[in-house]
């Protein structure tokens, strides 16, 4: 898709449009009309991957404006005009905020979330907000404000999710700034379902301040994105203290002033990765993903990267089941939010939702359980003991090798067909020690009838707390060695 000027919308980066428009090629108008044709195309309409819940309506307004700024000093703010797909339990003061649930459709919150304001004063533009597993409680990215959203390499198969809508959106070029947010695999889930690059912060890196909780112990947001230039480039804009999140704190001191000095395409050369042989799967559906990554640890030894068996035993479901405390939260910190919506909410507490039944039956399971739940239990404090247990137990093995990540496939088996429930994933790991990690593709399973060039792959490198600048070196050099993303098929 491109314009009379020869611009290519398909693929584009922040530096390739701003190039473009330092080049007189597009205008911030056009780049936007664009975006709004593709989504009507090819969301609304073809292939239907239904990832779009609103179009912010002043989004041509606010490029027009950018368009003449730029006539009088040229480019404003390091994202200048750089469209963003939000997902939508993230607030905005101008558009609805649903978390994917009629129990809050058309509430419009007060403020913007940090990360909203955040991004419109680097000069994005907030094109849509995007669908998401209702309440991001799980991972296939249906709600009921929007149906199920489809995956653009596969449409029989779920995008992954919780953010799902973010990442089907990206990989299908409605926007260029992808963010999610992630409390168990919900950044990473989709990135690997959709060949994208999806960066889980450390939990304090990011504020929270203005999303819709989850589980303050495991939230956190973070981009969805094509490339990791984009990563470090919109973790530059986003990251940093905010005195309404306390967890951000932590944060002061480790903050580069730039992530993208750490971008070099020798970045994996001396690096000690640790491959977690647990995290891979044993049985028969698991070959295919497992050849994959195989495949990526040669392309890291042969550029340099030194590659350590981890002996030490870690099992991904027990971290879900044993240890993760997102359903134990889930109430007392999503009441919090709606609590502050007063007037402008019928429902102020998780119960108010469930007597509503304005919600999709997908999550009643789930949401009725978390009712019963008390974080003043034993059962919870168990669950934190053993998170503290499980934090010592990764930065150990990352001592006894020397690692700088550990490495291994996000998710066992290929992202679930419509209708199944997510299995075999991996991102827990990060979600319960509150350590970054970071998803890359990582290749393709053998096309079928369903997936013409296959179903997208992500490979997952995880660090020590705020090890950020590692995780986006080794992620850089691997993508630019490896180049294994593709777009898909529409």
């Amino acid at each position: 898709m491109k314009n009379n000027k020869g611009f290519c919308l398909k693929g584009a980066t922040i530096s390739s449009v701003h190039n473009a428009i330092n080049n007189l090629e597009i205008k911030c108008s056009d780049l936007i009309e664009m975006y709004m044709e593709r989504i009507e195309k090819y969301d609304r309409n073809g292939p239907k991957i239904n990832s779009v819940i609103t179009i912010n309506p002043k989004a041509l307004e606010i490029a027009h404006d950018l368009d003449e700024r730029f006539k009088e000093s040229g480019i404003k703010g390091p994202l200048h005009g750089i469209p963003v797909l939000l997902k939508d339990n993230v607030n905005t003061k101008d558009m609805p905020t649903t978390a994917g649930s009629i129990a809050l459709e058309g509430i419009i919150p007060s403020e913007d979330a940090f990360i909203t304001e955040k991004l419109k004063k680097a000069g994005a533009i907030i094109l849509a907000k995007v669908n998401l597993h209702e309440f991001a409680v799980w991972g296939e990215t249906i709600s009921s404000v929007l149906g199920q959203t489809l995956n653009p390499y596969d449409l029989t198969r779920t995008p992954g999710g919780s953010s799902g809508g973010t990442s089907a959106g990206i990989a299908a070029d409605f926007g260029i700034i992808g963010l999610g947010t992630d409390t168990i695999n919900s950044i990473r889930s989709p990135a690997s379902a959709c060949s994208l690059v999806g960066l889980r912060p450390t939990v304090g890196l990011i504020s929270r301040a203005g999303i819709v909780p989850y589980s303050l112990t495991q939230d956190t947001a973070g981009p969805i994105m094509r490339t990791v230039e984009d990563t470090a480039k919109v973790l530059d804009i986003i990251a940093g203290y905010d005195p309404i999140d306390p967890a951000t704190a932590w944060s002061i001191g480790h903050i580069p002033k730039s992530y993208t000095k750490y971008l070099r395409k020798d970045g994996l050369q001396g690096k000690r990765i640790g491959i977690l042989n647990s995290f891979f799967g044993t049985k028969n559906i698991h070959k295919e993903v497992n050849a994959i990554i195989f495949n990526c640890l040669d392309d890291i030894k042969k550029n340099g990267g030194i590659l350590i068996h981890i002996k030490e035993y870690i099992d991904a479901d027990k971290l879900v089941n044993e240890v993760s405390v997102h359903l134990h939260e889930l109430k007392p910190h999503l009441n919090l939010y709606l609590e502050k919506l007063g007037s402008k909410s019928k429902v102020h507490s998780l119960n108010d939702i469930i007597i509503s039944g304005k919600y999709h039956k997908g999550i009643e399971e789930n949401i009725k359980y978390a009712e019963t739940l008390d974080i003043n239990s034993d059962i919870y404090n168990r669950r934190l003991i053993k998170r503290f247990e499980t934090q010592n137990t990764v930065m150990e093995i990352m001592a006894k090798y020397d690692l700088d990540a550990i490495a291994y496939p996000h998710q066992k088996r290929p992202v679930v067909k419509i209708g199944e429930s997510q299995v075999d994933r991996n991102g827990v790991l990060s979600s319960v020690t509150g350590f970054p990690s970071i998803v890359v593709p990582a290749g393709f399973t053998q096309p079928t009838d369903t997936a013409p060039i296959g179903v997208p792959v992500g490979i997952e490198f995880l660090g020590r707390r705020l090890s950020e600048p590692i995780l986006l070196e080794i992620a850089y050099a691997f993508e630019q060695t490896t180049k294994y993303h593709k777009p898909p098929v529409l």
